[in-house]
């Protein structure tokens, strides 16, 4: 196997590219900025190990390659599908600034995350919920908790959840299978919506005591809400029934042909952005920006984490070491800390992969082709890779930089006039609000 003889350098433009993905935002934030800086960087991290795959390695490290570019491809074809489509439909008006309604527009967002993906559900709900509550002035907390519920907790039980979650489904775990998740699901999201509830009206009712005049009676004021778009709703029902006829046909041992599903959900896409007006995707502030800039980092995150797979999975086989040391992680619940730990400061999709791949180097099963269907498939192995879901999509709410969305939804609520916590103030909620959460379900689950 590549990952008993790959030496531990090879991990090094990984352990580069997150470390830049973490870094530079916060020391470096004006050279970040331009996608071409960060086209750049996947450059540079990237041609180490094209040349050590693509040519050292010989026909081997070419496989590995070409399967790496295989599950690029079907992964950025559904996250670019979702991205365009959703910012086609158009959330006109807002709500009523309540405690009540702002909980229900909580939950309605961890509901849509699995549907959307957590960056469309983010992008189609958090301006009308900050419409809702123009007139409040404490409302930094609603956007941390939208962070923590629509951007992260809310995404587990569709591959179309999370990006971990769509990168499982890409390497053979069944449709449907995140649906036995929905315990921890429905454990994390109604504690937090009961938690919000209560800070929230505590904040109001604050609000009412320094303010004169009924601070109920401004929420309560609203517009008329619409939701424009049936040819995006239309074209995203069409890429959810795609994916689903494409995994029910390789479950049943006729798979489509190389290609078919991601060509299928690129014509949904741009027939989805043609039939949208364009003041549509110009009152959701739509750019090709973000996408870009997805596709370009994952393209190096793809390519840079082969090496990486390979000696992890080799690591927890037995058949090397690290450091001098053998691999130490085995039960589900040392899974869900360690995969959620990095995934709080690193990207969580990479980190997904990782430790699926150690999970299934404890089971014998090579890192290649759905091996991360084939944990899902035994009991105990699927007890480890739920482990790892979980600890992925819900830690990735614990700092900013867990998760795409999350800066992006810090960013649409400072353009709107909030003073959003810092680095580190965000922190402050996470550690106080999520870490006895996820205690609570590793005693309960893992």
């Amino acid at each position: 196997m590549l990952g008993a003889h790959l030496p531990l350098a090879s991990a090094l433009p990984f352990v580069a590219l997150l470390a830049a993905i973490a870094l530079l935002p916060l020391v470096a934030p004006r050279w970040w900025h331009p996608n071409r800086n960060k086209a750049l960087l996947a450059v540079v991290v990237s041609v180490p190990v094209l040349w050590q795959l693509g040519i050292a390695l010989g026909e081997p490290g070419r496989a590995v390659l070409e399967e790496k570019l295989h599950e690029y491809v079907g992964f950025i074809v559904v996250i670019g599908a979702l991205f365009v489509i959703t910012g086609g439909i158009h959330v006109q008006g807002s709500l009523s600034g309540t405690p009540l309604v702002n909980t229900g527009m909580l939950g309605l967002g961890a509901v849509l995350a699995n549907l959307l993906g957590t960056t469309g559900a983010s992008v189609l709900l958090i301006r009308p919920l900050l419409r809702a509550n123009k007139s409040r002035r404490r409302t930094a907390h609603i956007v941390v908790f939208f962070i923590f519920l629509v951007a992260n907790c809310g995404g587990l039980l569709t591959p179309m959840g999370d990006p971990p979650l769509l990168l499982g489904f890409l390497k053979g775990v069944p449709f449907e299978w995140t649906l036995r998740l929905w315990p921890q699901w429905l454990t994390a999201t109604g504690v937090l919506l009961v938690l919000f509830n209560v800070w929230d009206q505590w904040a109001l009712n604050r609000e009412e005591r320094e303010r004169r005049g009924s601070q109920l009676e401004r929420v309560m004021v609203h517009e008329p809400l619409r939701v424009n778009g049936a040819s995006a709703v239309a074209a995203l029902g069409g890429v959810v029934f795609t994916i689903v006829a494409a995994g029910r046909a390789a479950a049943h041992g006729r798979p489509w042909a190389v290609g078919q599903q991601e060509a299928i959900i690129a014509v949904l896409a741009l027939i989805a952005y043609g039939a949208a007006p364009s003041e549509h995707r110009e009152r959701n502030a739509f750019t090709f920006g973000p996408i870009v800039e997805v596709a370009v980092l994952f393209a190096a995150i793809f390519v840079t984490m082969a090496p990486v797979l390979e000696i992890l999975n080799g690591w927890s086989q037995g058949a090397r070491t690290v450091l001098g040391m053998r691999f130490g992680v085995s039960q589900p619940w040392e899974f869900f800390w360690t995969t959620g730990a990095l995934s709080s400061v690193l990207d969580n999709a990479p980190t997904y992969l990782a430790f699926a791949a150690s999970a299934a180097g404890l089971s014998g099963i090579p890192p290649h082709g759905p091996f991360i269907g084939a944990l899902a498939l035994h009991p105990e192995p699927a007890r480890l890779l739920a482990a790892i879901a979980t600890g992925a999509v819900f830690m990735g709410a614990n700092t900013y930089i867990g998760n795409a969305p999350n800066f992006m939804v810090k960013a649409i609520a400072e353009e709107n006039g909030i003073k959003m916590p810092s680095f580190f103030g965000y922190m402050a909620y996470s550690c106080g609000i999520l870490l006895p959460l996820f205690g609570a379900i590793t005693l309960i689950f893992f």
